[in-house]
């Protein structure tokens, strides 16, 4: 049954993201799933809740479903469909709810499933992959690359982040250069100082080019 269910909600979300180009899509989202599991399987967390709420994570997102964020509706629909019991979606949709990075009202997930989907999300946003998609996401919204007189606001509330208007260099400042001291894992915070060291680099050798000093 668990089987059954993890594979419709590969398929449900590869369909939900087929046509997304902002660093969202299907491949995001597998990429989040492979790493929560790989995190929940070292910090003892239910492998099931993991597994459900990593390939839901983001069918509700306020960025790409703004309609439906509220009451998470895909999700609860979704698990609805398959029988899942209310107080599992219940759980399901409390990690979905507090996985979202909001500045300084990001918040540390209660349970150890939350925190491993959290931190699985989080390391998506860094290393290799990460400079990829900060690029993709910045491109499918019209932000310049980087402008030298824009600077990056730092310390921003939930509400001023979503509206922020920002270079995809300073993004790396104001987010992703965040993210490895906000681990909630000791294997995720092993693996995340990798990426971040890999994201420093690059932002260093691209200001250098970007002003002719290589």
């Amino acid at each position: 049954m668990d089987k059954r269910i993890i594979t419709d909600a590969i398929e449900f979300v590869k369909k939900t993201f087929h046509d997304d180009y902002s660093g969202h899509d299907y491949f995001h989202t597998l990429r989040v799933y492979k790493m929560a599991a790989r995190i929940a399987q070292q910090e003892n967390a239910d492998l099931f809740i993991v597994q459900l709420a990593a390939l839901l994570h983001d069918v509700d997102d306020i960025k790409l479903s703004p309609e439906t964020y509220a009451n998470k509706d895909k999700a609860v629909g979704f698990l609805r469909k398959h029988d899942v019991s209310e107080a599992t979606i219940k759980m399901i949709c409390d990690i979905i709810g507090e996985v979202s990075f909001r500045g300084t009202d990001s918040i540390a997930p209660e349970t150890i499933e939350g925190k491993c989907v959290q931190d699985a999300d989080r390391l998506d946003a860094m290393g290799a992959i990460g400079i990829a998609r900060a690029f993709a996401y910045g491109g499918s919204h019209n932000r310049i690359i980087h402008d030298p007189e824009m600077k990056p606001a730092v310390n921003m509330n939930g509400e001023k982040y979503q509206s922020h208007i920002s270079t995809s260099i300073n993004h790396f400042y104001e987010k992703l250069f965040q993210l490895k001291d906000m681990m909630n894992t000791s294997t995720a915070a092993k693996i995340a100082q990798r990426r971040e060291d890999y994201m420093k680099s690059f932002v260093a050798e691209f200001l250098d080019e970007w002003d002719g000093i290589l």
